[in-house]
């Protein structure tokens, strides 16, 4: 059994995992979610050094993939720092599926339309005032 780790999620792997898995848990903050399974993923064995079928060798170097134990075709990518016992989940993937995804596409192009906004914060405000929304 591999020793116990500390895991800490990014940002951009927690949104990653509401717009390709979705929460079992119903929660707005996904990352303790993320970072209890890749914890007991970690504690089952189920990781590798190698990248899975189609990530690019630059996503390789220095990466650990650990395997998902709820949803197996979900592999989280991590950064592991083996002096320090951590994780830190930057990304995810995902294995080829069949059938359609879990998430439905208007709700991750809803996200999308979120996520400009973010990039500037004013323009729904401008298009509101303008009248062009």
């Amino acid at each position: 059994m591999p020793e116990g780790v500390t895991v800490a999620v990014t940002d951009h792997a927690a949104e990653r995992f509401r717009q390709r898995v979705g929460s079992r848990r119903g929660g707005f903050d996904v990352k303790p979610e993320i970072a209890g399974r890749v914890s007991a993923a970690w504690g089952a064995g189920r990781f590798s050094d190698a990248a899975p079928p189609g990530a690019s060798e630059t996503a390789a170097r220095g990466s650990v993939y650990i395997r998902d134990l709820v949803d197996r075709n979900v592999i989280f990518v991590c950064r592991h720092d083996r002096a320090g016992r951590e994780l830190l989940v930057i990304t995810l993937w995902e294995d080829e599926r069949f059938g359609s995804p879990r998430v439905g596409h208007r709700f991750t192009d809803a996200l999308k339309e979120d996520d400009r906004a973010l990039v500037d914060p004013g323009r729904r405000w401008r298009e509101r005032r303008d009248g062009t929304d």
